[in-house]
Parts: structure tokens; sequence; C-alpha cells
């Protein structure tokens, strides 16, 4: 299954690592609606995952999405466990 991969962490932590792939929507982003820009047209039903540091950023951001209309949405907590599970996917 192909998934798109959301680093919900600002740009600065972004640049630091960030799982291979990932697009990288800030906060901000979500808050004032250009995220859904940013996702290019994706699928409203599309496999979408999000990250952060701790996971509540990218719950948050989940919530603003599924308010949005999109309904498959993985809190995939942070970016190890996002490799982690992606490699489990592999």
């Amino acid at each position: 299954m192909n998934y798109t991969v959301i680093d919900t962490r600002e740009p600065f932590e972004y640049e630091m690592s960030h799982v291979d792939g990932a697009v990288n929507i800030s906060p901000v982003d979500f808050m004032n609606g250009s995220f859904e820009q940013k996702l290019g047209g994706l699928a409203k039903d599309a496999p979408i995952i999000l990250y952060c540091r701790s996971g509540a950023r990218s719950n948050t951001c989940s919530m603003i999405l599924r308010q949005a209309g999109y309904t498959n949405l993985t809190n995939g907590i942070n970016e190890h466990h996002v490799r982690k599970f992606l490699e489990e996917q592999a």
C-alpha cells in the first residue's frame, strides 16, 4: 500500500531528519488551511500517516484533516515508529 507520510514538525526539525519521502506540513499550515494545497489534490480516502516528535502535533493535525473530510488517517507518533511501520509493510 502506498502511504502519504506527513511530517507535522517545524521546517527546521524536518531539515534535521525525516522519513524518506515525507512531506513537511507544519501545524501553522494546518491551522491556516494551506495544507490542502500542499497535499496537491490527494484523494480524501488515501492512506495518510502523520508524525511529529511525540504524537501531539500529529494528533491535532489529524483532527484538522478529519474535519476537512480525510478518512484514512494514522497517527504514526514519531519518525522512529513510522520508519519501523513502513519497513514492516515492505
